[in-house]
């Protein structure tokens, strides 16, 4: 069965999950919209940046997350003189060390949506004067929105399952940065597979449960075909 501190790691999860989901949404929004319409030098090298996370190991983004947030870094010195500290071994730093390694997820999904709906519709809105805002929220994010959901469901599902980049740079710090993964690994090295079967087998059920919502919702979508 869960403990209370089984318990407290899936819902420190959760919220880190939640809040990464956000702001990557965020901040892919505007970045996937740009990748996806631009025909920029700069193109090549932003589409390699996002997806770095997709095949660097996870401990070696963790340690130069470390480095730059740590007290000695260009992060972590800027963090001290507003007065917020340094981010590793906070809640903070989980959050932002979830964003970065999981932003591919989100912005590839919503890069392939955008590139998806072509010029068509946007010279259609043009001819009714929308503006570009007015296009982007009232044709863009409508048109998009399988793309917007399997941005959000990725997003979240990968940021649950982290494991190397959260103990990096957030530690083993119960009820603060400890989160499923690690209590996994934790329940492992006590040689306690009944606590870790728990856990274990509950993150392999979600897993399995949001591909199987995400291929089912959207196979009819070409984002779907895209993401087999």
């Amino acid at each position: 069965m869960l403990t209370a501190a089984d318990i407290a790691t899936l819902w420190l999860t959760f919220k880190v999950a939640s809040l990464a989901t956000v702001l990557m949404l965020f901040i892919g929004t505007p970045l996937a919209w740009w990748l996806s319409r631009t025909n920029s030098r700069w193109k090549g090298i932003c589409n390699a940046l996002v997806a770095l996370p997709l095949v660097l190991p996870p401990t070696v983004l963790g340690f130069y997350l470390l480095v730059i947030m740590g007290p000695r870094g260009p992060i972590g010195q800027l963090t001290s003189e507003l007065g917020w500290g340094t981010l590793p071994f906070t809640f903070t730093g989980l959050v932002v060390a979830s964003v970065l390694y999981s932003l591919p997820f989100v912005v590839q999904p919503l890069q392939a949506s955008f590139a998806a709906i072509g010029a068509q519709p946007l010279e259609a809105a043009a001819t009714l004067r929308a503006g570009p805002l007015d296009t982007f929220f009232h044709v863009v994010i409508p048109l998009a929105k399988p793309g917007f959901m399997t941005a959000a469901i990725l997003g979240f599902a990968h940021t649950v399952g982290e494991f190397g980049v959260v103990l990096m740079v957030g530690g083993n710090i119960p009820d603060r940065t400890r989160v499923v993964s690690v209590q996994i690994y934790n329940h492992v090295e006590a040689l306690e597979y009944t606590q870790a079967h728990w856990l274990a087998g509950g993150l392999l059920v979600f897993s399995f449960s949001v591909l199987l919502v995400l291929y089912s919702t959207l196979k009819t979508h070409p984002i779907a075909h895209q993401l087999k």
